[in-house]
């Protein structure tokens, strides 16, 4: 299968569904890179550039969702989730405007562009606000999946895209994918343990599996998509049924998925959780494979973690 970045996914997306004249898409200057120019090709007059100005762009946008629009905004994911934190909290989410942020370039695998570009506390920020969806897609299959359900549920969202062309987990884009938001989907089945991956390292957590399996060790894989509201149900039975959850996130693990998970097996269901992800530390310049390496988020890495948590479960 061939790979594509779940910012490609998104602005084939934006244009397939912009028929619909309720879209309005906002971007910071940024349009190539966020691949809006897809939408602002075929429907311009619903395509407006802000400049380099993210909280004005959000304001905007929560204006035009005012009048009945469903106003997209997008911009690269340090800039939507922090430059522009106080107008999606107060413009957007304390209205619960029909306003969907569309972050891209998230995470440690933007690359070259460095610590400044790399956005590893965006999830962390995004789910403490009331009333926003927070939403982070494996791959293009689930991106575009990710996009019809947010056009389709009024309300605030947030949404994580990626730079980096992605293998497929599910399929190529367009393909059919039983994606329900707020419902975690199931990869695999296991009985020793559960790895509960979001965004690129579900990919990792896949191949993890299959690596474990071929050592007798049994992995359940759950695709988080949503983090919030986080699949409380699949959580919970994959304590029951395995006694034991890693989690996978190309994020800081203080606020993000891992915390998230952990929220819910403290007060649900109570288990080892063990947190993997960025150890609470900024990034640095290089090649994603090389930072992946470097921050010990692989495959290889993952299969260690969690031979590690179950020789002490």
């Amino acid at each position: 299968m061939s790979k594509m970045a779940t910012r490609e996914a998104y602005g084939r997306a934006l244009a397939e569904y912009g028929a619909d004249e309720r879209i309005v898409v906002f971007d910071a200057d940024l349009s190539g890179s966020t691949n809006t120019a897809r939408f602002k090709a075929v429907y311009p007059e619903r395509h407006f550039n802000m400049g380099i100005a993210e909280g004005n762009m959000v304001a905007c946008a929560a204006g035009m969702a005012t009048t009945g629009k469903i106003a997209f905004v997008s911009s690269f994911a340090m800039f939507a989730s922090e430059r522009a934190c106080e107008q999606i909290r107060n413009s957007v989410c304390y209205s619960k405007l029909n306003v969907k942020i569309c972050a891209t370039h998230a995470g440690l695998t933007v690359g070259e562009d460095g610590a400044s570009h790399q956005c590893l506390e965006d999830l962390a920020i995004m789910r403490s606000i009331p009333n926003i969806k927070v939403v982070c897609p494996a791959d293009a299959a689930t991106a575009k999946m990710a996009i019809k359900a947010a056009i389709e549920t009024d309300g605030p969202f947030y949404i994580r895209l990626g730079r980096l062309a992605v293998e497929s987990v599910y399929g190529e884009y367009g393909d059919e994918v039983p994606y329900e938001l707020g419902k975690a989907l199931q990869i695999r089945d296991g009985k020793d343990l559960t790895i509960i991956a979001t965004g690129y390292m579900v990919k990792e957590a896949v191949e993890a599996a299959a690596a474990l399996e071929a050592e007798g060790i049994s992995a359940r894989v759950l695709d988080m998509h949503t983090i919030k509201p986080i699949d409380s149900e699949a959580i919970i039975a994959a304590v029951r049924d395995t006694g034991l959850i890693v989690t996978a996130e190309e994020h800081n693990i203080i606020g993000g998925l891992g915390s998230a998970v952990a929220e819910v097996v403290c007060e649900e269901a109570p288990c080892k959780v063990v947190r993997y992800g960025m150890r609470d530390h900024f990034g640095r310049s290089g090649t994603p494979d090389a930072l992946l390496e470097h921050y010990h988020l692989t495959t290889a890495d993952l299969v260690a973690k969690c031979k590690e948590a179950l020789a002490s479960k």
